[in-house]
């Protein structure tokens, strides 16, 4: 939504500063420059990137457009449902977590915001496979820490996508605007007042690709990456968690540790979570 907010304020501003200086916006509209510059520039997105990085940066981009999943409440239930793990291993036993592992979708442990993200399901339910098996604690970190690390290149291969797109935006706005000059010394014959049309919607080409640039795409590569940012913090408190449930700590010892990763602006408060556990009880 902020995204939104942002776009509408910056054209708002430039426009009416534009207006206000006694330009004419119909000046501004050159069908063609677009055509030339946001052509360029999809098409070298698309011959620079793999189809999965293509797909996963329109996904990641247009879901800018939203609020961000991983709010207060999010964390709250993810601590909670590890605390329902560690409290359901220190009661039954390892071995009743197998139940869970193959169908977690019908266990009363995860809330649902845990199950619709299905991508950190699958860290969960993998590692507590591994936690099952009997595997070394060292050993648990070490692999989680090569997923993570393999999961943030991932994650970041879209965001350096379109910031290359944002990088070359100006450059483009130079081709269409060199194209534009071409034109206009061809067409050296006319009238001053019809050359002057053309010299203008030459440099429209150069603004453009500026304004396309540092305007609206260059904010939303930067948005993608503090998502992502984000994303990887909940990874790296389930991990804690995962890391306490092998340790065979208490529950409430296990919800406290990942709460204390969790930043500041979305971290529940002590008396949050423990009224929330109260009332599941």
């Amino acid at each position: 939504m902020l995204v939104i907010v942002g776009y509408l304020v910056l054209t708002v501003a430039i426009m009416g500063g534009f207006i206000g200086g006694g330009g004419h916006p119909g000046v501004l509209f050159q069908p063609f420059e677009f055509v030339i510059i946001i052509g360029a520039a999809i098409g070298a997105f698309i011959c620079g990137n793999s189809m999965p990085v293509i797909k996963a940066a329109i996904s990641q981009a247009t879901g800018t457009l939203k609020g961000t999943p991983y709010n207060k409440e999010y964390y709250l239930e993810l601590l909670l449902s590890f605390y329902a793990i560690s409290n359901k291993t220190r009661k039954e036993g390892l071995l009743s977590l197998e139940s869970l592992i193959d169908d977690p979708a019908n266990s009363s442990v995860f809330t649902p915001r845990i199950l619709h993200d299905h991508h950190l399901l699958e860290f969960i339910c993998d590692n507590l496979r591994l936690i099952v098996t009997g595997v070394e604690v060292y050993a648990l970190e070490e692999i989680m820490d090569q997923e993570l690390e393999t999961h943030h290149e991932e994650a970041h291969a879209p965001i350096k996508a379109v910031q290359n797109i944002a990088d070359g935006l100006p450059a483009f706005g130079i081709v269409a605007a060199v194209l534009g000059v071409v034109h206009t010394m061809e067409s050296v014959g006319i009238p001053p007042s019809e050359l002057g049309k053309l010299i203008a919607a030459a440099l429209v080409g150069t603004f453009l690709g500026i304004l396309l640039a540092y305007g609206y795409i260059g904010p939303v590569a930067a948005v993608m990456s503090e998502r992502v940012d984000a994303a990887g913090n909940v990874y790296k408190c389930a991990q804690k968690g995962l890391v306490c449930c092998a340790k065979g700590v208490s529950p409430a010892m296990t919800a406290e540790y990942m709460r204390t990763m969790i930043a500041s602006t979305m971290r529940p408060s002590f008396q949050d979570l423990e009224a929330q556990l109260r009332s599941n009880k």
